[in-house]
């Protein structure tokens, strides 16, 4: 089975020379596989007649066309494609009644359209776009398997669902406050206790359109969980929200776990993810070509499969390497040459807080983790090191000609009018420098989006870009803040790798401004940690070895993690656990404890 699929932003036939129609053969032998389809002014292929040449892919200009062979049993488990040429998706997760399901997978391979498929949203057309099924021939397909009764219910209007999306921007254009909106869709009479659960006390009266990220993030969870249905969906409810408050959003979404009740969340963080599931669901394919929905397991074999990238039951190999993770912090003395910039003990005041870090230094081949939560000083910390701001009180002292390369935290700072190529070569990037292209635009799947205009890019791909530009520059000291948001669990690898690599051969120096405590675990060499009061005071450590900053910092946050013996990624403990007070009262120690463990909650 044959899946061909053109990228309608990409395809440009009035300004290519239509190689895709004219190179392939099996129109030069004269049939009619490759065309433009007058309608939409983008090409066509037919996926019967193709054979699978790739001509049409690598002569296309705009890198427009992606052709995939699939195997022939897969195509009796299409459950949806978009249209002609379009994504497609195979098989959907399978909800079970009093079970949280996670669902784990690339960007772009179905995960948020899976959720919507399940949520009722999309109507599920079992591949066929221009004679959509009716819900009779869905449950057909179904027969036999647990989505039966699911859609039955559905269908009948019997289950109602409680939908939190992926984008929650356009919550900004209501004008109405955070407690009027929570009353409107407060069908369980529960709206007061999650705006004080949540945080959200001290902005009940603020509009939605004031709110920042984090807590309109905060916001669309409580709206969710106040209506009244039988089953939550949420879509990456960690986006833009610290270590503390992803806990506190995971502990209420396990607190919704009740009989008769359905519970699914696609999550890319993964000891959230680990935290809130009893199943997994891995989702695989090519993004935006196909998915394949694979086997449900329990939630700690299921993101070790993923971190091996092989599903043994399927034998699939969906990644041609493993994660990983190391058991032990790195140890590493440096000399006092190394050091690139150095700092005495630093204050700073900005509209009413007020900021102090500890002296300290960053040395040439090291990486170095910010933890904290929101509004604790870190980007304002990040900003003095880059020169942008300005200590009221003690000095920075940097090497001579020292070059800084910066990526901000919020995406929307970013305004360009023209191409991600175009934003690149303006950036200072060579994009044809064998080092840009080879670790930094495939890696991070770039390189198909160079044609693309920036304004038309979702809020991975824009923060995939921006990375790009702050790497691909020349510097000595690169600035990250928060570069992991948005990214799914093998690019965070794949921008992990880059910035471990490239600090050290090229000798340079990286701070990383991040609230994945996985991310920072396979990134970091050193770790600053911000402790205070949120919005009013922060305090900075030095940078300090990974094991004495990850125990304080999560001392802070009062929890601990275990590291899983299989694989060696850290897994949250359940607080008051056993493992939890052993942790804490015998071992002092927070984070870097292996134990040996049976499958939990399956």
């Amino acid at each position: 089975m044959r899946v061909a699929v053109v990228d309608k932003a990409l395809c440009k036939p009035s300004k290519c020379n239509l190689e895709c129609v004219r190179f392939c053969p099996v129109n030069r032998a004269g049939s009619k596989c490759v065309w433009i389809d007058e309608s939409e002014n983008k090409a066509r292929i037919s996926e019967e007649l193709c054979v699978g040449c790739g001509i049409c892919i690598k002569k296309c200009p705009y890198s427009a066309i992606s052709i995939v062979n699939l195997p022939e049993k897969l195509s009796k488990s299409l459950v949806h494609r978009y249209g002609p040429n379009a994504f497609e998706l195979f098989r959907l997760p399978i909800p079970r009644e009093s079970r949280s399901l996670g669902i784990l997978g690339s960007n772009g391979v179905g995960k948020s359209t899976s959720l919507k498929i399940l949520a009722g949203v999309i109507k599920p057309n079992l591949g066929r776009y221009e004679s959509p099924p009716s819900w009779d021939e869905i449950i057909d397909f179904f027969k036999g398997s647990e989505l039966q009764p699911y859609f039955e219910k559905i269908a009948d209007g019997k289950l109602r669902v409680s939908f939190k999306p992926q984008a929650i921007d356009a919550l900004r254009k209501y004008s109405i406050t955070v407690e009027e909106a929570l009353k409107k869709v407060d069908e369980r009479g529960i709206a007061g206790e999650l705006i004080d659960y949540l945080g959200l006390s001290q902005v009940r009266d603020r509009p939605l359109k004031h709110l920042s990220g984090g807590e309109l993030q905060k916001v669309a969870i409580a709206a969710t969980f106040s209506k009244d249905a039988s089953a939550y969906l949420l879509d990456e409810p960690s986006s833009y929200l610290d270590v503390r408050e992803r806990l506190r959003v995971a502990n209420l979404i396990r607190s919704q776990v009740a009989p008769g009740r359905y519970i699914i969340v696609v999550e890319h963080d993964l000891a959230v993810l680990d935290y809130v599931s009893d199943l997994v669901s891995i989702i695989y394919g090519e993004p935006g070509v196909y998915g394949v929905v694979g086997v449900v397991k329990g939630a700690r074999a299921g993101i070790n499969t993923y971190i091996e990238g092989y599903i043994r039951e399927e034998n699939v190999r969906f990644r041609d390497y493993r994660v990983e993770f190391h058991e032990k912090p790195p140890s590493v003395e440096w000399p006092t040459e190394s050091i690139m910039v150095r700092w005495s003990n630093l204050s700073k005041r900005l509209d009413g807080f007020s900021l102090q870090v500890e002296e300290g230094a960053v040395h040439r081949g090291e990486v170095v983790g910010v933890l904290g939560p929101n509004g604790i000083g870190k980007t304002t910390f990040v900003r003095m090191i880059a020169g942008e701001l300005d200590p009221d009180e003690g000095w920075i002292e940097r090497l001579q000609d020292i070059r800084f390369s910066y990526k901000p935290q919020f995406l929307g700072e970013i305004s360009f009018d023209g191409t991600v190529r175009q934003f690149l070569q303006a950036s200072s990037v060579d994009t044809s420098s064998t080092f840009v292209q080879a670790e930094l635009l495939k890696p991070l799947r770039v390189h198909n989006l160079l044609d693309h205009n920036m304004g038309d890019l979702s809020g991975g791909e824009l923060q995939r870009v921006l990375i790009v530009s702050a790497l691909g520059k020349d510097a000595d000291l690169y600035l990250l803040d928060e570069p992991m948001a948005y990214l799914d669990v093998e690019q965070r690898y794949a921008v992990a790798k880059v910035v471990k690599r490239l600090t050290a051969e090229k000798g340079v120096a990286t701070i990383v401004v991040e609230h994945d405590i996985v991310a920072i675990d396979f990134l970091a060499m050193t770790i600053m940690v911000f402790r205070g009061q949120p919005g009013i005071r922060g305090e900075a450590s030095s940078p300090c070895d990974m094991r004495k900053g990850m125990n304080m910092f999560l001392k802070d946050m009062g929890i601990t993690f275990r590291r899983d013996p299989e694989t060696r990624r850290p897994r949250i403990n359940k607080p008051g656990s056993w493992l939890d007070r052993y942790q804490r009262e015998v071992l002092k120690e927070y984070y870097y404890v292996v134990v040996e463990e049976k499958e939990d909650r399956e």
